[in-house]
This record gives structure tokens, sequence and C-alpha cells, in this order.
């Protein structure tokens, strides 16, 4: 197979695989009072107990049920943010179509999500202990920095790579 082919057809596995991660992701977000509550079905935790009842990670996914439950009840339009959550999630996907058709024309795409990812840490450390959010929490959202950093870095490799052996430059 031709080298030229091979890097392409490696940058656009990888970056589908970002988009599905980046589209699941945002689609998680429109149902999260269903999605909470079954983490803490699984997790042990009963909606009828306070969260001082559980130790560990069940009682922080009990204080996050009974936050989504009370903020639904008693403020819904609070969810909405969620749902823009969502929508930027998806917007940000329709972004990487540009480097999926054409990774040397829209490698300015790839440099942007880099950046997103890493910005992802400072938002975590610094407004996770601010909101209250437990450090493990705060690892956990940064763990989806690095899984979305790794494969847009590859694919920029590969990308400048590609664009070396055709000699087509981006914009």
């Amino acid at each position: 197979m031709d080298p030229r082919e091979s890097l392409l057809q490696r940058i656009r596995w990888l970056l589908v695989l970002f988009l599905v991660g980046l589209v699941a992701s945002g689609l998680t977000a429109f149902p999260i009072s269903w999605e909470v509550d079954l983490l803490a079905r699984i997790v042990g935790v009963s909606p009828d107990l306070p969260p001082e009842s559980y130790g560990g990670v069940a009682r922080w996914v009990a204080t996050v049920q009974q936050g989504v439950r009370d903020t639904a009840a008693r403020y819904p339009f609070m969810l909405y943010g969620t749902d823009w959550l969502a929508f930027a999630h998806l917007v940000i996907a329709i972004a990487f179509v540009g480097p999926l058709r054409d990774p040397v024309r829209n490698i300015w795409v790839l440099d942007f999500g880099l950046i997103a990812c890493v910005l992802v840490f400072p938002l975590a450390l610094i407004c996770g202990p601010i909101r209250g959010i437990p450090f493990f929490h705060q690892a956990a959202d940064c763990s989806f920095g690095l899984l979305g950093f790794i494969p847009l870095w590859l694919c920029r490799k590969w990308t400048l790579e590609l664009e070396r052996l055709t000699g087509n430059r981006g914009p």
C-alpha cells in the first residue's frame, strides 16, 4: 500500500474514534438525571438515605444524585446548562469533519483540539476545588483531556508526515 494512503487511513481511523468519543460524551449529557440514578443503583446508593450515610465514592454519587434531583425538582431550567454542554460537544465534533476529509488543509483543527485537551487540566484542577469536586473526580475529568490528546497528537504527527510526503501544504 502507498505510504500516503496508509497514513491517511490511520489518521481517519483515529479521528473517527475521537469523533465517536466526543459525540458519545456529548449525548450522555442530555439524560443526566437518568444516568445519575443508574450510577447510584450500580454503586448501591438509595435515594431515600442522605449522602452522609455513605463513604467514599458512594457518598459522592449520593451527593450528586441528591443535587441533580433537587435541582430538577426545584430549578429544572438549570439542567438546560447540561443540554448546552451536550450541544457544544456535538458542534465541536463537526469541526473535526474537516481533518477527516483533508487533514493537511485542516491541521489547525487538530491544533485547536490539542489545546482544548490541555486546557481540561487547569479547568478541572482550578474549578474542581472551588466547586467542591473531589480529587478523584477531577482526575477522571483530566483523563478525558489525556485520552483526547493522544489520538490528536498522533493524527497531527501523521498529518505532518503526510504533508511532507505529498508536498501538499495546508493553508
